[in-house]
């Protein structure tokens, strides 16, 4: 075992006999001889222009150990057998290391129930800026990653505006349903949103095995009452159980649920199937980063054992206890102009029945595209 300091800042490492241990800022990480090399950020190692890497991992012995270590200006330089240096800045050790990973969120959120969210008062953005300012679409996704929701107002009542703003934010995601849609409640679709029925909260498209991102809803007529739309932060109520029942909440995580579409009509034949946990949770940070629920579209439950099933409604139980929580309920009335943005693996919709004509337009967005505009403007995601 070996151990140098770094005069500069605290730094110290040692090498153990299968990995490098390095104490930096008073905290010990751990990084593995073969990452290193594998991480190795010189010109013949990596493309430095199209961020890729350009060593063959295949060819790394297994067993590699560096020659020589030493800590030099900050930095971490290590001689591998046969000569080739790799240099690592401790800072950028510091921010990639699996220590550094579990204590740090993937992306900030704050959750809300009713109460916290319109405390915050979050403002709309503006039709006219939102589409011409880079800096209004910056503080639209910064709402929108933080609490899973995010309004644009003073919207022309039209599908091509609709579009229109929907592109500002992100690429749209073609479904079965069609780039853009427009319905209203007359059953034209084998399902229950194409009707005047009050919708309980649910996520979207959980039977694709990868559903949808973003939802956009725009109200462009409605001559009748009620139809008011609800929306629950399923990752309030999911952390409320985390918080009461651990188990429950771990169990929600472990066990695969089947969702599934099947619409049988003259113009549509569809049967998609998407399986995975109610919750889904980064196994480094055990960060929440997509709910999966809807009760109208959960298939049969026939891939676990009848004892784990019982223990399985135990805990959905729990959850749909915390969803419907009245102080957990933001009801919004969508009008005219009003175009909102869902987080369709955070925030649940639903809404109240309603009568008389009401038309609604709106798409899915990609959701990788989204975070990629939002990191485009240094936000984190």
């Amino acid at each position: 075992m070996q151990s140098r300091a770094c005069a500069a800042r605290p730094a110290t490492f040692q090498l153990l006999e299968n990995c490098l241990e390095l104490d930096y800022g008073g905290t010990p990480m751990r990084f593995n001889y073969v990452w290193l090399r594998d991480h190795c950020r010189s010109a013949s190692s990596y493309n430095s222009k199209t961020k890729q890497r350009n060593v063959d991992t295949g060819s790394i012995e297994l067993t590699i150990r560096p020659d020589n270590t030493t800590v030099q200006d900050g930095h971490l330089v290590l001689t591998w057998p046969g000569g080739h240096v790799s240099k690592y800045s401790l800072s950028w050790l510091a921010e990639n290391s699996y220590e550094g990973k579990r204590q740090s969120s993937v992306q900030p959120r704050i959750l809300w129930n009713s109460d916290i969210y319109k405390k915050a008062n979050i403002p709309s953005a503006k039709w006219d800026t939102f589409m011409s300012s880079d800096d209004e679409l910056k503080k639209f996704l910064q709402n929108y990653l933080l609490y899973g929701i995010a309004f644009v107002d003073d919207v022309p009542a039209t599908v091509e505006a609709t579009e229109a703003v929907t592109q500002r934010v992100s690429l749209i995601r073609e479904t079965t349903y069609g780039r853009m849609w427009c319905f209203t409640s007359d059953f034209s679709r084998g399902d229950t949103a194409y009707s005047q029925l009050a919708l309980d909260r649910h996520t979207d498209t959980s039977y694709f095995q990868e559903p949808c991102g973003i939802q956009v809803f725009h109200c462009l007529k409605h001559e009748g009452t009620g139809g008011r739309t609800l929306l629950v932060d399923g990752f309030y109520a999911a952390e409320k159980v985390r918080q009461k029942s651990p188990e429950h909440f771990e169990l929600l995580a472990r066990v695969p649920i089947r969702h599934e579409y099947i619409e049988n009509t003259d113009n549509h034949r569809n049967h998609i199937t998407g399986i995975g946990p109610v919750l889904n949770v980064y196994p480094w940070n055990n960060e929440m980063y997509l709910i999966r629920y809807n009760n109208y579209d959960r298939s049969v439950i026939n891939t676990i054992p009848h004892d784990v099933v019982q223990q399985w409604y135990v805990a959905h139980r729990e959850l749909t206890t915390e969803l419907r929580r009245p102080e957990n309920e933001l009801w919004v009335k969508l009008t005219p102009g009003k175009v909102i943005f869902i987080d369709n693996w955070r925030v649940m919709h639903g809404r109240e029945s309603f009568t008389g004509l009401r038309q609604l337009c709106g798409c899915y967005l990609t959701r990788d595209d989204v975070l990629s505009a939002a990191r485009g403007f240094g936000l984190q995601a």
